[in-house]
C-alpha cells in the first residue's frame, strides 16, 4: 500500500512505500530570512512530516541538501549537525544548485525507515 502525505495539485510533501517514506523537497516560508532560520525551518518542516508518517530523525537513511551559495555549507552545518540523531548518521549529499526562488537559501529532501 502506498500513502500519501499533504497532497497538492502537483505533489505530496511525502509518500510511503515499502517501509520507506520519502519527504519531497522542504524550503522555508519565510524566503528572507538567514540560512540559519530557513534550516531550522525547514528541519522542522521535515521532522512533521517524519511524525507524520509514523517515523523520526532517528531512521533517517539520507538526505539531500541544495543550497544556491556553497558559501553558506559552514552556517547551515551548525544548525545541521545540532539537528541529527549522532548515533544514526544518514547518508548525505550537499550540492550547490539554483533553486527555484532566487530568495530560497536552503532545500532538503530526505528518505527514512517507517
Amino acid at each position: 500500500m502506498i500513502q500519501y502525505f499533504q497532497s497538492g495539485s502537483r505533489m505530496s510533501q511525502a509518500v510511503v512505500y515499502g517501509g520507506m517514506v520519502h519527504i519531497a523537497g522542504q524550503v522555508a516560508n519565510d524566503r528572507k530570512a538567514g540560512i540559519e532560520s530557513q534550516t531550522r525551518d525547514v528541519l522542522a518542516k521535515i521532522d512533521q512530516l517524519l511524525a507524520e508518517a509514523g517515523t523520526s530523525k532517528s531512521k533517517l537513511v539520507a538526505v539531500n541538501v541544495f543550497l544556491p551559495q556553497i558559501g553558506d555549507f559552514e552556517a547551515m552545518n551548525s544548525i545541521y549537525d545540532a539537528w541529527v540523531d549522532p548515533e544514526r548518521l544518514p547518508a548525505r549529499a550537499c550540492v550547490e544548485a539554483r533553486l527555484a526562488d532566487p530568495d530560497l537559501r536552503i532545500e532538503i529532501t530526505a528518505i527514512a525507515a517507517v
